[in-house]
This record gives C-alpha cells, structure tokens and sequence, in this order.
C-alpha cells in the first residue's frame, strides 16, 4: 500500500523501551483515527488493523448499501451502483467493507499524520518520565555533568535525561567540570509545558540522611535509625541516631573506627563537620547531647514556648555557639527548642528580681534604635540582656558586637553603682 512513508515511522518507535507493544498500538490508532475524522467526519464506522513489528497496517471503511436516489450519507453509506462494481451480486442493505488507501487522505493530511505520531511518541515517554522519577523523589541519584552554567549545572543520566542542578541546591564549596560523577537526591519533579523538569539538590537535609542509609550498613538494614537531621550546607551538620538493640552503639557504628565510615560522607559534602548523637526522648538530655561539645551546667526548659534556658560555665560558652553561631542554631532546629546561653556566675545572677529595671529607663545613654532592636527578640529589662552572652545576642540581633558591649558596659555600671 502507498504509505509516503509513514510506516517507516514504526521502526524508530517499536523498540523504545518506554513503549510496550500494546501501548504503540493504541497510540497509532488514536493519530489514525483523529485523521479519519478529520477526512470524513467521524471514524465510527472505521476498522484499523496495525502491525507495527512488519510496519505494515491497513484501514477498512464499512457502508451500507442504499439506492441510488436514497444516498443521504456519503461515509456511511454507498449506492447499489457503486457497490456491484466491487462485486456484483450485493443487494440493497448488506454492508461493504471497502479498503482506504492512505494517499486517499491526501500528501498533507499524511504530513500531518506523521507529525502528531512524533508528538504523540513523546508526549507518552514525557508523561513516563515523569512518574519515573516522581516516584524516586528523595532517593540518591547520580548523572553526569552535560554543561555548567552561571546559575545552574546541567546533568544528564544514563538514559539521556536532563537533570537541573541549580545553584541554591549546591554546597557552597561544589566545583564541577563537564564528565564529572554528581550525586544528589531528586528532590522535585514538574511538568514544564510537556517535558518534565527534574531538580536535583546536595543541600538538602534528606541527602545526609539517604548518604547514611547508603554508606551504613546497619542503617541501611533498619538496625540503626536516623531520627533527625539538620544542616547548614558545607559548614555544620547534627544527626539523631537511634537503636532498639541496646547491644549496638548507634553513634559508634555511624562515625565507625577513627571515623573511617564517616568519613565517605563527609568528603561527598565538601568536608561538612558532621556531629552524630544518641537520640533520646529526655528533652533535657537531648539539648545536652545537641550542644556537643559544650558541657551543659543546667537546663531551664519553658515547654509552652519551646524555649530553653541552658547554663554554661564561661569556657564553654564559646563552644556552645560554635563559629558563626552554627552549633546553637542547629542544636535548636535539632531539639526544637530555642536555646538562649546563659553563661554561669553572670553579674544577673546577683540582681534580685526586684532589682531590674525597664530597658527605657536608659534611654539617655541607649539610642532609641537599639532599645527596639532588644525589644524585637523579648528583651525589654536589664537583667533580660545581662544574663545573655555578647555572641548570642549578636546572632539574635542586628546588632554590631562594639554596640552590644557599650549597651551592657552601661547597663553594669548601673548595678555596680
């Protein structure tokens, strides 16, 4: 039959892996039959017979045999004289079956055809696509660098399939050249027009959590289980580890011997410094164990507000906040508490209660500015900003070091006085 090659359009296709033979099927009779209606108005009284493993299909058009004068519907039916030209003995309502040849439906309906079967194949591995990796959201996956970009690294798996790396889901110290391994977990997947977008990060916290599952045996097994996991990319990250078998020491079994199991997954994130704790259910101790590797004097816990009094000796509040103040924020987004330090034989340990004095009360010598700026994060009294270390109130605050000393300067020889 003529086809203008349209069939050989079926050997680019039946071998797709994305496409079993029951689903191509379906797809060239739907492009065939939108063609079909197009031509002739309705595709009802139509028969598509395909094989697509020869490349070869056929289409029959049934009509009804009427007389001459009765023809009111030409697809659906077709004249006694024209019917015994097919054969000669047919009568008046029996039905013939008559063969369509595709250059009946003319060089540019046929263009067409070809076309929409092109899309059709792709729209259908598009929509795979998509539930292939919605389905894998949150695993590790690994592709290779195609191009980098200012904003963006472009990657590309073994299928052939573009993965986006953007430069927010990067750890900050990520350097990649074209050809280079990449691992990330997938952590969106959306429709963009037709085509999925597939987003790949390495800063997310389920990336820790899944390297632990991949590199830990025993995490991997479900002996050891990852209660939490909170990070600042490339810098600092905290771990809760837990085991229902009290013979297995979770912690030691994550770092491993001189921190030989660990250490993979350190290096795969840019030498993040990652703390590793025993999960507990005991607030207290778990703050405690959080604030690693400050020594915790006492706790005050307010449950009610999620808030957290910790006391330190003076040498270990330096530890507590950790550099930048990374060890304190993520103690707290660990235990989700707020941890206000509070550092042991503070000067507002010897002001009595009765003794403070509202933080107006010193606007002579405190700019209005700075007074509101306490205000912001709950500290309207003296005692509230004595009994707090300078490092923490500079994380709290956006205030300067030098303004907070001058603060607290003034504010003690208030009470010296």
């Amino acid at each position: 039959m003529e086809n203008l090659a349209l069939i050989d359009s079926f050997s680019e296709f039946k071998d797709d892996k994305l496409i079993d033979r029951v689903t191509l099927m379906a797809i060239l009779e739907d492009v065939f039959r939108n063609a079909l209606k197009k031509k002739y108005g309705s595709d009802d009284n139509f028969d598509i017979i395909i094989n697509p493993d020869k490349g070869d299909m056929e289409i029959w058009r049934r009509r009804v045999i009427v007389a001459d004068e009765d023809l009111d519907f030409e697809n659906e039916e077709i004249t006694l004289t024209e019917a015994r030209k097919i054969e000669a003995d047919f009568e008046i309502g029996e039905e013939v079956s008559e063969e369509v040849k595709l250059i009946d439906l003319g060089r540019r309906a046929i263009l067409a055809l070809r076309q929409n079967l092109i899309s059709k194949i792709h729209e259908h591995d598009n929509t795979n696509l998509y539930k292939q990796f919605k389905d894998i959201i949150g695993d590790i996956y690994t592709a290779e660098v195609h191009h980098v970009r200012p904003r963006v690294v472009i990657l590309v798996d073994d299928d052939g399939n573009e993965i986006i790396l953007p430069k927010e889901k990067q750890i900050p110290s990520d350097f990649f050249r074209k050809g280079d391994n990449v691992r990330g977990i997938i952590e969106s997947v959306e429709l963009k027009g037709n085509k999925p977008q597939i987003i790949m990060s390495r800063t997310s916290d389920k990336f820790l959590e899944k390297l632990f599952e991949q590199e830990i045996p025993e995490v991997f097994d479900g002996l050891i289980m990852v209660k939490n996991v909170v990070r600042i990319p490339g810098e600092k990250a905290k771990v809760a580890v837990d085991s229902y078998d009290d013979r297995i020491d979770p912690v030691g079994a994550c770092v491993g011997m001189k921190g030989s199991r660990i250490h993979g997954i350190v290096r795969e994130l840019g030498n993040e410094n990652i703390d590793v704790i025993n999960y507990t259910s005991n607030v207290q101790l778990y703050i405690t164990r959080a604030l690693s590797p400050a020594k915790v004097s006492s706790i005050k816990i307010n449950e009610e507000t999620k808030r957290a009094e910790v006391f330190l000796k003076l040498e270990e509040v330096s530890k507590a906040i950790g550099r930048g103040g990374h060890n304190i924020r993520l103690a707290g987004l660990l235990t989700g508490y707020e941890l206000d330090v509070i550092r042991e034989g503070d000067v507002a340990g010897a002001i009595a209660d009765d003794d403070d004095v509202e933080l107006t009360e010193f606007s002579d010598e405190i700019e209005e500015w700075v007074i509101e700026e306490f205000a912001k994060i709950g500290l309207d009294t003296a005692k509230s900003i004595l009994k707090h270390d300078v490092e923490d109130l500079v994380r709290r605050t956006d205030l300067e070091e030098e303004t907070i000393l001058d603060v607290m300067r003034i504010l003690n020889e208030e009470f010296d006085s």
